[in-house]
């Protein structure tokens, strides 16, 4: 299974569409991601990353969605709950 994560966009590095760079924030971390799929990205904006690069763009209000939903599975996993 593959997973993509949002972030949000806080700084653009390069000028060449094919080797853009981007740091990105996941909630406190900050990571470096390729821009290659997304040239029209800009900062402040949220993209989805998977494996390093940012495969999409989405908009804030689903962005903000997604991070509730994988805090919530969070929180279930740290509750000690087990899986069935």
């Amino acid at each position: 299974m593959c997973l993509a994560v949002p972030g949000r966009l806080l700084r653009v590095q390069g000028e060449e569409a094919l080797w853009r760079t981007g740091r990105v924030d996941f909630g406190g971390v900050i990571k470096e991601v390729s821009l290659a799929c997304v040239p029209e990205v800009r900062p402040g904006e949220y993209v989805m990353v998977h494996a390093g690069v940012a495969i999409s763009r989405l908009d804030e209000e689903e962005a903000l969605r997604l991070l509730d939903s994988l805090r919530s599975i969070q929180g279930l996993s740290d509750s000690g709950e087990e899986d069935p």
